[in-house]
């Protein structure tokens, strides 16, 4: 009988914390491109995509029914959304953080 290696458990915080870093080591939007069209199937990225679409719309306090209306994202689609930006882990506010314009000191 041919002996089988035993089943690794899985470890899906090390797993999420290694594609993080992944995502983290990558210094161009580009090459994030790139790695997402590699890693996602195009459903998923479409999913992703329409995600963060709907996230300045609920900043600004657009309603569900317009957003859907507007993107075509579903409301319940942006009904998860608003749930992570009220109750998540706050990664949507530190992309957000990260994405927003500088601010420069007017001239004097």
């Amino acid at each position: 009988m041919k002996l089988r290696p035993a089943p690794r458990e899985k470890d899906a915080q090390a797993d999420l914390v290694r594609l993080a870093e992944a995502f983290a080591a990558l210094s161009r939007p580009d090459q994030v491109t790139d790695f997402l069209r590699d890693l996602c199937t195009p459903a998923e990225l479409e999913a992703l995509s329409d995600r963060w679409k709907v996230v300045p719309l609920l900043q600004q306090g657009v309603p569900y029914r317009e957003i859907h209306e507007l993107t075509g994202v579903s409301v319940t689609t942006t009904g998860r959304v608003a749930r992570s930006l009220e109750h998540g882990h706050r990664g949507y506010a530190a992309a957000i953080a990260a994405t927003a314009a500088p601010t420069t000191p007017e001239s004097e």
